[in-house]
């Protein structure tokens, strides 16, 4: 007979989920028991492989969530009747209000995905590249005959607005959300103003 699910799994997972995102950004995914996990969850060890059979699993639910919430939250913002430069500053903002509350899960990406089988790496991956691709498209319009003919710099400039977004938590790690919103206006703005094709330089 198969087990019965009880009325509150989800909500257990969930809190699962958000200790264990914490556990391994403190101490790192690497050095991390699934016994500590379970400590810090207040559950047995025993109890917690009731939800995730191994370290892999419950790190690829972390950052499945995580980075579908995020893709799902970008990407689903309205744009249609904005400008380019006000999608941008748009866009910048939505991915601060996103990432509040989720320094943990943000933080353990990179060393997370390394570890984690190819074909999970490539689920996650893909909502990353959703998310650069939205972006490139966004800077693509506001610069046209910039980035129109040099991809490299399209790519570069891309990454350099997801730079200075995802290290925002490291020197705002208590931002409210009016600090997120004026920092990312300060984003934006210094994105547009360096693709400004009217300013002309010394050098």
């Amino acid at each position: 007979m198969a087990r019965t699910i009880a009325k509150d799994h989800d909500e257990k997972r969930r809190h699962i989920l958000t200790v264990a995102a914490e556990v391994f950004a403190r101490d790192g995914i690497s050095r991390t028991s699934m016994n500590a996990v379970a400590q810090a969850c207040g559950i047995s060890k025993a109890n917690i492989y009731h939800y995730y059979v191994s370290k892999g699993d419950l790190l690829f639910d972390i950052l499945d969530h995580y980075l579908s919430d995020l893709r799902n939250w970008v990407c689903d913002v309205e744009l249609d009747g904005l400008v380019p430069a006000d999608q941008l500053h748009l866009i910048c903002r939505e991915f601060l209000l996103a990432y509040e509350g989720m320094d943990n899960e943000h933080k353990i990406q990179s060393e997370g995905l390394p570890l984690l089988p190819a074909h999970q790496q490539g689920v996650l991956r893909g909502y990353q590249r959703e998310l650069v691709q939205l972006v490139s498209d966004i800077l693509l319009r506001c610069a046209p005959n910039r980035f129109g003919a040099d991809k490299p710099a399209l790519r570069n400039t891309t990454m350099s607005i997801f730079g200075m977004l995802n290290w925002f938590y490291m020197w705002s790690p208590n931002a409210d959300k009016e600090a997120r919103i004026s920092y990312s206006v300060l984003t934006a703005d210094l994105v547009l103003n360096g693709i400004n094709e009217d300013v002309t330089r010394k050098s």
